[in-house]
Order: C-alpha cells, then sequence, then structure tokens
C-alpha cells in the first residue's frame, strides 16, 4: 500500500505518546500530534486527517463536517461528549470510546470517597494539622453496617462498586431503566425508582453518563427527597448533577454532604462555593486514574483506529453503531487484540509491549 494514513491526536495530557505509536506503529500510518483548543484549531489540524484520537478539543458538527476524509474517531475514556455523535453518523464517521479501561479504579475510588466521608478521616486529618487531637471534631459518625447505598446507574462501574461495598454490610438499591431485574438479582442488588432511591439511600452514588437526557438529573427535586444524613457521591460527569441545587441543598443543610471527583465546570473555579464547605470533599477528576488503567485506555483508543484503517473492521467498541447503515465495513474480529492490550499490564517503564496480530 502506497498511501500513508493520516491520524492527528487532536490533544491529550500525557508525557508522550509512546502507548498510541506502539498500538500504531506501521509504515502506513502517520501519527501527527497536535494541541487543540478551539474549533478552528481542530479543523486547521485535522481537514485531510483520515483518522482522530481525541481528548477534550471539540469535534462539533462544523468541526465534523469540514473533515474530507476521516473514516473514524475515537475518544480517551469513556464518555463522548466532545464530539457531535449525530452530526459523525451523517458523515459516516465511526465514533469508538474506551469504555471497560478503568472500571475498578472508578468503583475503588467511589468507595474510597464513601469511606473517606463516613470515617470522617478528610475532618480528622485536618483538625490535627490545626493542632486538635481530639475525636470529637469528627461527630456524628454513624456506623456504616445496616445503611443504604443507591446507585444511580448500574452498569459495569457501579456493578463492581456494589460487590465491593456488600461484604461493609450495606444495602445496596439502583435506579437504572435499561438494566434488566435479572442482572440486579445475580448481584443482590434491588432496582428501585429514582424517587425510591433519593428517600432511602444514606450514600447516594451517581454513575450515569452524560447526555442530553441525564444533564441535571439530580436536582432540586431529587435533594428534597433525600435525608438529611445522606451523602452524595458523584465519580461520573460534573453536570448529571445541577450543582447549583446541590449547593443550595448542602447551604440549607437538606442534605449532610458531598463527596465528588467531578463538577459541572473543570477545573473548578476558585469562587466555586463548594470549595469553603467543611462538608464537601473533591477530587481533581482522578477516579479513572491508576498507571495500568491510563495505558490501556491510551493503547485501546489507538486500536481503534488500527480496526478501521489497518483491519477494515468496525471498532471494537463503536458507539455510534447507526453508522453501520452507511459504511461495508467487516464486523469487528479484534477481541483477542483488545485482550491482550488489557491483560499484558505494564511493563517496567510503564509501556505496553505491543505485538502485531495479522488480521
Amino acid at each position: 500500500m502506497d498511501k500513508k494514513w493520516k491520524v492527528v491526536v487532536t490533544d491529550w495530557e500525557y508525557a508522550d505518546l509512546r502507548y498510541e505509536e506502539q498500538v500504531l506503529g506501521s509504515e502506513q500510518i502517520e501519527l501527527v500530534p497536535a494541541q487543540c483548543r478551539t474549533e478552528e484549531e481542530v479543523i486547521a489540524a485535522c481537514r485531510d486527517a483520515d483518522a482522530l484520537i481525541n481528548q477534550y478539543a471539540p469535534l462539533s458538527r462544523r468541526v465534523i463536517e469540514s473533515l474530507e476524509k476521516c473514516k473514524v474517531i475515537t475518544r480517551y475514556g469513556v464518555g463522548v461528549n466532545t464530539v457531535d455523535l449525530q452530526a459523525a453518523t451523517e458523515k459516516g464517521i465511526c465514533v469508538a470510546n474506551v469504555p471497560d479501561y478503568c472500571m475498578d479504579e472508578v468503583a475503588d475510588h467511589a468507595l474510597a470517597l464513601l469511606l473517606a466521608w463516613s470515617r470522617k478521616v478528610v475532618v480528622a486529618h485536618q483538625a490535627i494539622r490545626n493542632g486538635v487531637w481530639d475525636f470529637k471534631v469528627t461527630q456524628p459518625i454513624m456506623r456504616l453496617r445496616g445503611r443504604t447505598l443507591g446507585l444511580v446507574g448500574f452498569g459495569k462501574i457501579p456493578q463492581a462498586l456494589a460487590r465491593k461495598v456488600q461484604p461493609l454490610g450495606l444495602r445496596v438499591i439502583a435506579y437504572d431503566p435499561y438494566v434488566p431485574k435479572a442482572v440486579a438479582d445475580s448481584l443482590d442488588v434491588e432496582l428501585a425508582t429514582l424517587q425510591e432511591l433519593c428517600s432511602q439511600a444514606d450514600f447516594v452514588s451517581v454513575h450515569a453518563p452524560l447526555m442530553p437526557s441525564t444533564k441535571g438529573m439530580i436536582g432540586e427535586e431529587q435533594f428534597a427527597q433525600m435525608k438529611k444524613e445522606a451523602i452524595v457521591i458523584n465519580t461520573s460527569r460534573g453536570p448529571v448533577i445541577d450543582e447549583q441545587a446541590l449547593i443550595a441543598a448542602l447551604q440549607r443543610g437538606q442534605i449532610a454532604g458531598a463527596a465528588l471527583d467531578v463538577v459541572e465546570l473543570e477545573p473548578i473555579s476558585p469562587d466555586n462555593p463548594l470549595l469553603a464547605m467543611d462538608n464537601v470533599i473533591l477530587t481533581p477528576h482522578v477516579a479513572w486514574y491508576s498507571e495500568e488503567a491510563a495505558a490501556e485506555m491510551r493503547a485501546k483508543a489507538a486500536m481503534g483506529v488500527a480496526d478501521v484503517l489497518l483491519y477494515g473492521e468496525y471498532p471494537n467498541y463503536l458507539v455510534n453503531r447507526e453508522v453501520k447503515e452507511r459504511l461495508q465495513w467487516k464486523e469487528s474480529r479484534s477481541t483477542e487484540r483488545y485482550a491482550a492490550l488489557a491483560q499484558r499490564g505494564a511493563d517496567k517503564n510503564g509501556g505496553i509491549v505491543h505485538e502485531k496480530v495479522d488480521a
């Protein structure tokens, strides 16, 4: 093949692109790094690209309509809210994500936030740093066993969280209209309506993806239904919670507190009232992160490009499945390639050793 495929990394926040280079290291591919922030910058860098790997740069309808040859867009991570899926589908562009790279990490982080809040770890730590050695600064602490965790969304990550918390004696309920009862039953989790979950849960852990139907789904009405002792945990996307309604609920004492890995505007604004609240724990959108998860995510995002350009297949993690009505790629046969990336783990230098797999 004489032609070289042009693959543009629209933006990234890593020290290098070694995992992407390992996967896409081929005489057939030219990997072009960019650091685009605006639509104009994306259009300038990507107009003649055959594929894009995207992190945060906006891939709006205007951007997508400017792409002359693009066949596939892959996103670092689970969410695809940076991409206009409808425009991509209309243009015949496959959009893929990496939905399974950090299930344990996010579940572990949600559990860490739950335990940190319920045992008042941050409060005690700060008191000691301020010269106060007195357990009474943590009052009240309630026993965890017998309390209820409500999961908003019941995909793979909250399912993993359910398995982690049940040995602690927590009852688990979940709201997800798309999950069959048999799945919940198999994990000893009760399905509930959102209203039932809000009224019963001591801990409300949010795991819904961000889309038009979920934006602000936890808002004033839901906070009004919660217990005064309830804690809200969010490791999904900030806008799934109506942040102004959350701030108001915390200020009124309508709920007891919040533990948030994500907020509506990131990085958080210095004047955000959440920063001044003693009953709020904040972490900087880090729930997804471990060295292994980062390596796996980046390698799998690159493999989504290889699926299309090198193997002539739909991406293994195709998001906009309606695009199949416009294309004639082969069905994905890449399960083994992805399993190798997930299971091989990181080498001593933090890299994944990629072995070429014949199509």
